[in-house]
């Protein structure tokens, strides 16, 4: 498992997802470090499908570990744009890279401006200590 990190560029939610805005203006979404350590092995992830409307707060996945299955939310409204299909055959990605293979989901937001009403780095990880 990785040791426990929030990259500074990141966007973090209250959730435990991490957002990364791309050249673009979608999202990739994850879950953090911490998420993954908490949850344990994982070994199984169902994702949104590519044209799915997401909605902010709202499940739109799961992540399965040996310990439990928990929700991913989505961090804003959007649509899906890409899913990570490495996951299929490899979900114990998300706990050996959460920040770069292990990602989730992509996202087109409906209102670009709503990413700035995440927690950054320092405040996602006050929220966890």
């Amino acid at each position: 498992m990785s040791e426990l990190s929030y990259p500074q560029e990141l966007r973090y939610t209250s959730d435990h997802e991490w957002v990364a805005v791309g050249a673009d203006g979608t999202l990739r979404v994850g879950i953090t470090s911490f998420a993954q350590n908490a949850l344990g092995d994982v070994v199984y992830v169902s994702l949104p499908a590519v044209g799915d409307s997401v909605s902010a707060g709202d499940s739109c996945g799961e992540v399965e570990s040996t310990k439990s299955v928990s929700d991913v939310f989505s961090p804003l409204d959007g649509v899906v744009t890409a899913v990570n299909g490495d996951l299929d055959t490899a979900p114990e990605l998300v706990n050996s890279d959460p920040y770069g293979d292990g990602w989730l989901f992509d996202l087109r937001p409906s209102d670009p401006a709503a990413i700035d009403a995440l927690m950054d780095a320092a405040a996602y990880e006050a929220s966890v200590s």
